[in-house]
């Protein structure tokens, strides 16, 4: 018999196929093909073609450094097939023990023979238990007694578990094992070191310094002929050191953040109470209740279920659901809980479960891009071709230069004649020729610009998780900063999520308070209390002697025991007193649970429960307060109705608790049958209608404020009463009036379900809440505001909200309510299901990207100044003002240190006061452009001035030539060091005035502008021989700290100076389209 399509994950895949995914192979979502490589807005389903193709377009000096955060697509592949391999060969493996077992183990009677027992604690081994679980072997199971002769062996409560006290769960560690597996180390810090050696320009100046090294040695002798070679080595290995701290410190937070990944919570029942434990602490023996969206943990074997499903493709492949019973008992560690409820118990665990061996063969992680990564390798792609071909022309400058004689020393004499200069002199200078022209390409080639982004990226994950937000994909931190809409449930986000029942009707008549048992018949009464204990997936427990009771499950079922408890249930002696025959678990789309009992005088009853105003549609009757039996006529059912509506009003829950009687014969016998049957539901008996209190959490109304300040509206998105609904969201200041309260601001699942495309496209923006939504109606909401150009983050927490978080651009799970199925499909676990986590999720999103903003201004002004006076000089003077070493510690500056200092940022309340940033706008601002140019024109200005007339300016006239040119040149590179080091200031605030706010909590800013400035005093002061530098005195140092100085008040003035609103690359791109003759393409307003 086919098995009814109920599985989350069929549901996905159709969902899709009907829907459509506005990304698949255009990531654009826009249907347009991209202009660039480097054009992906979403890295989220791009292809392993498009990845591959803006690798291939990107200019790279080190591939090893720059793509090691990126998806390894080799890797990946590999891992596929690494996958499919494990799932061959465990297919195998269970075949070849069948034939083992048939061939070894089975007497011609056909008998079971199980292995000899071990010695030991327990009176089943390992060997004995992974032998049944990879055969899937009933007859085996059967031998042992069945699953209660194998908890027995276990020695396993199957009601309570086991006793879990320390010395229990040493032994079954001992004996079976953890339930880890063996991970392949992180990489070392010599393997960041090996790395950063790959680059191509650094290999050659280490090979120049080796030449100048040997050369300088046999011209003028050890003592003085290494101070040119040894510096430039000295100063490449101090960039290749200080780099691979940097990515190695990065590496270990990406390491800590994967393991937290990777740290599932989940319930188990020792000494008969249910309590939270880690994955990685289950054991061999323990008791796991499994609901729909849960993980299977481990190996086990079905205790008991109901209409219990898993999905079994993670380990086989194959998307088949597969029902679970008596017959096929076998549960698989890694796959997930399709359908229904149900225990199990773990009977292997780690290494010794098929998944245990999958995920140690595939456990390294092969990375990931995110869209910043992608646009800033564009970025550097392009700087780096001028600034190659910029080194190109410099290099063919100043060899023409050298050797046609045009070059001289400080003294004026030539230094090249044809003939007469030695060839190993010959060969000195032009390695000094090239090795200025390699170092500027090191200079102008960003290589650690898209590697910002992975730095700032590993340093906000880190900070987001005391956050409480848990970053699954590196693209969703940034992506959020352009979301432009979030869609956010109602309960446990929006709300506290601890419900207690507040009122209860019963009868006609509203009891109150609502634990006043006074009021009710005991025949009624013991009906709702059947009705609780019985119709629940959570448990009470009630420790011996006078311990406080404990009640677990969902908030709704917790509210609705505790109600039971305080009408005096016994939850225990409840359940004992009728045995259940088949269960229909809650279902989001049909917003109801029933069960069907089995009583003593084997009478059936079956009770419903769900949202209030659908169970109370299929009563024809109700029992009212004397314990009468009513019919239900018009006149009673508006009353109910009105009930209902006055509850949800008062921003109440209502759940309608209801029952019938039926007849045993009725009831399917057959097994399969049974597991198959729909439970009546209809001419139910109403018992009682009560109102649950969930409460707004604190600040949620400053934080939709927050959001709507911001340019982000929050829509809510419940499965509630839409007056429910309508009341919160007043409460939330997500509407702000009555007025507001209309369709389509307000509207109802259904309604919305029943539109066309178009009118939903048309309607969506105006959508601020859905009630009585299904999974599937959020899907249809998500796709239309994506199909408006919207970028969407979206909330969920049930295995049904998956194929709504697959589909938006951001899927926020809950940590606390949300199942295993919804955080995989998921890109951030909000790990205390507050909306106001959502909100600091936004702000650390907009931090990534004005952080890397930070960063490209002040790198490209580098870049711009010192490509500038090194070519001017170079073609006037036949010199360079800045020497190879000093280029390249100024590298460390702007590369390493600058992005350790502004892409680690902390997020401002400023970032909240803009509008959502647009996924197609420009990197680079008309506002990032004016401040970057302001700066280099200066610093290119006052450093020539300095080049060219620095003797008469700084009073060198009567010093010695060669002395006076030291001076001069010092003066330059340290002016030019400490524009950097102010100018850092600058870049912290691309668009206000006030540079210094929030400085002094930026301990790691102050720290690295501190480290810069003691480095340069001491490389200025201390280690000429090497920089090819000299001490200067008070009045020299002055200057410098002055031209430095003087990029603050010019900041200033340059904010005041207004930029045209369109941006400037679209200038670019239409004189380039005029030059080339293109068409010009009308281009859609919306970039996002």
């Amino acid at each position: 018999m086919s098995y009814p399509n109920r599985s989350p994950h069929r549901r996905l895949k159709n969902d899709l196929e009907s829907g459509g995914s506005s990304n698949g192979d255009d990531p654009n979502g826009d249907g347009h093909s991209f202009l660039s490589p480097f054009d992906i807005t979403s890295t989220k389903n791009a292809s392993i073609e498009r990845l591959r193709r803006w690798r291939q377009a990107a200019l790279v000096l080190n591939a090893s450094r720059r793509f090691r955060y990126t998806l390894d697509l080799k890797r990946e592949e590999e891992k596929q097939r690494r996958i499919r391999t494990v799932r061959a060969h465990a297919q195998a493996i269970r075949a070849a023990y069948l034939f083992k077992a048939a061939g070894a183990q089975e007497p011609e009677d056909g008998a079971f023979k199980p292995p000899p027992p071990p010695s030991g604690d327990f009176a089943i081994g390992q060997e004995q238990l992974a032998l049944m679980s990879r055969d899937h072997n009933v007859s085996a199971l059967q031998q042992y007694g069945g699953v209660k002769g194998l908890s027995d062996l276990l020695k396993t409560n199957l009601e309570k578990g086991i006793q879990g006290d320390e010395p229990d769960l040493l032994k079954r560690k001992n004996a079976f094992g953890a339930n880890t597996y063996p991970r392949k180390k992180g990489r070392s810090f010599w393997m960041f070191l090996w790395e950063a050696w790959q680059d191509l320009t650094l290999i050659i100046l280490m090979i120049a310094a080796v030449a100048s090294l040997a050369l300088g040695i046999k011209t003028e002798g050890i003592k003085e002929g290494w101070y040119d070679g040894g510096s430039i080595a000295f100063a490449v290995m101090l960039v290749i050191v200080v780099t691979a701290i940097s990515d190695y410190k990065q590496s270990l937070q990406f390491q800590n953040l994967n393991e937290e990944k990777q740290n599932i919570h989940l319930e188990v029942i020792r000494a008969g109470r249910r309590i939270e434990v880690s994955i990685f602490d289950i054991v061999v023996g323990d008791v796991v209740p499994l609901n729909i969206g849960d993980q299977v943990p481990a190996d086990g074997v079905l205790i008991s279920g109901h209409s219990f499903a898993v999905d079994e493709s993670s380990m086989t492949g194959e998307s088949k659901i597969a029902e679970k019973d008596s017959k096929n008992p076998f549960l698989m560690a890694g796959c997930k809980v399709a359908d229904g409820s149900g225990t199990m118990l773990v009977t292997s665990v780690g290494i010794n479960t098929e998944w245990g061996l999958l995920m140690a063969s595939i456990s390294e992680d092969t990375g990931e891009e995110t869209p910043l990564q992608v646009r800033l390798n564009g970025v550097a792609t392009f700087v780096g071709m001028v600034g190659l071909s910029v080194a190109v022309f410099v290099l063919i400058v100043l060899l023409v230069r050298y050797f046609t004689g045009h070059t001289t020393d400080t003294n004026g004499k030539v230094q090249f004649t044809a003939g007469t200069t030695k060839v190993g002199d010959a060969v000195d200078g032009a390695i000094k020729i090239l090795t200025v022209a390699v170092t500027i390409v090191v200079v102008a080639v960003p290589e650690g610009l898209p590697l910002a982004v992975t730095l700032t990226l590993a340093y906000s994950m880190r900070k987001m998780m005391a956050d409480k937000a848990l970053v699954r994909r590196l693209s969703a931190c940034e992506t959020m900063g352009s979301a432009t809409t979030i869609c956010s449930d109602k309960t446990g986000t929006l709300t506290k999520n601890q419900m207690t029942v507040v009122e209860a009707y019963v009868g006609v008549e509203n009891i109150g308070p609502p634990e006043n048992k006074s009021e009710l018949s005991p025949m009624l009464s013991s009906l709702i209390i059947e009705g609780i204990a019985q119709n629940t997936n959570g448990s009470v427990y009630t420790p011996e002697g006078n311990g406080v009771v404990e009640v677990s499950g969902s908030p709704t079922e917790k509210a609705i025991l505790n109600w039971g408890l305080k009408l005096g249930m016994n939850f225990e002696a409840i359940r004992r007193e009728s045995s259940v025959i088949h269960v229909f678990p809650f279902n989001s789309e049909k917003k109801r649970g029933g069960v069907a009992l089995k009583l003593s005088d084997d009478q059936v009853h079956i009770h419903w429960k769900g949202a209030a105003e659908i169970v109370l549609a299929s009563c024809t009757s109700y029992v009212d307060a004397t314990g009468q039996l009513e019919a239900m006529d018009d006149n009673k059912m508006m009353i109910f109705k009105k009930a209902i509506e006055k509850m949800a009003t008062g921003s109440l829950r209502c759940v309608s608790i209801a029952y019938r009687s039926y007849r045993m014969e009725d009831v399917p016998s057959d097994e399969e049958q049974l597991a198959h049957w729909a439970l009546p539901e209809d001419n139910l008996v109403l018992l009682a209608i009560v109102g649950l209190k969930d409460p707004c959490r604190h600040g949620v109304k400053d934080a939709v404020q927050l959001c709507q300040k911001a340019g982000v509206k929050v829509r809510m998105v419940t499965g509630d009463n839409l007056q429910t609904a309508k009341a919160i969201a007043l409460e939330c200041g997500i509407l702000v009036s009555d007025e507001d309260a209309t369709e389509p601001n307000l509207i109802e699942g259904r309604a919305f379900r029943a539109l066309s495309d178009e009118r939903r496209e048309e309607i969506v923006d105006k959508i601020s809440v859905m009630g009585r939504s299904s999974p599937n109606d959020k899907l249809l909401l998500v796709q239309a505001l994506r199909k408006k150009g919207h970028v969407v983050a979206v909330t969920g927490d049930g295995t049904n909200d998956a194929p709504a978080l697959h589909e938006a651009d951001i899927g926020l799970a809950m940590g606390i309510a949300g199942t295993e199925v919804a955080k995989e499909s998921s890109d951030i676990i909000i790990l205390d299901d507050n909306f106001a986590s959502v909100v600091k999720v936004v702000r650390w999103g907009r931090s990534v990207y004005a952080n890397i903003q930070k960063f490209i201004q002040f790198q490209l002004t580098v870049n711009v100044a010192a490509l500038i006076i090194n070519v001017v000089a170079a073609v006037s003077t036949g010199d360079v003002p800045l020497n190879a070493v000093q280029l390249l510690w100024v590298n460390l500056i702007m590369d390493t240190l600058g992005a350790l200092a502004l892409a680690t940022e902390p997020p401002t309340d400023h970032l909240m006061d803009r509008s959502p940033v647009g996924r197609r706008e420009p990197l680079i601002t008309n506002i990032m452009w004016r401040n970057l140019l302001i700066q280099a024109v200066y610093q290119v200005i006052v450093l020539l001035l300095l080049n060219f007339g620095g003797k008469s300016l700084l009073h060198l006239e009567r010093d010695s030539s060669d002395h006076a040119n030291k001076v001069k040149n010092t003066v330059i590179f340290n002016a030019f060091v400490l524009c950097q080091v102010f100018n850092e200031f600058n870049a912290r605030k691309p668009d206000e005035f006030n540079i210094f706010k929030g400085i002094t909590k930026n301990y790691l800013f102050m720290g690295i502008v501190g480290l810069t400035i003691v480095l340069q005093v001491i490389i200025v002061e201390f280690l000429g021989k090497f920089t090819k530098t000299t001490r200067l005195d008070w009045s020299k140092w002055l200057i410098c700290v002055i031209i430095g100085f003087m990029s603050w008040p010019l900041a200033v003035v340059g904010k005041l100076i207004p930029v045209p609103k369109t941006p400037l690359s679209n200038y670019f791109r239409r004189c380039s389209d005029f030059i080339l003759c293109r068409p010009q393409t009308s281009r859609s307003v919306n970039h996002r």
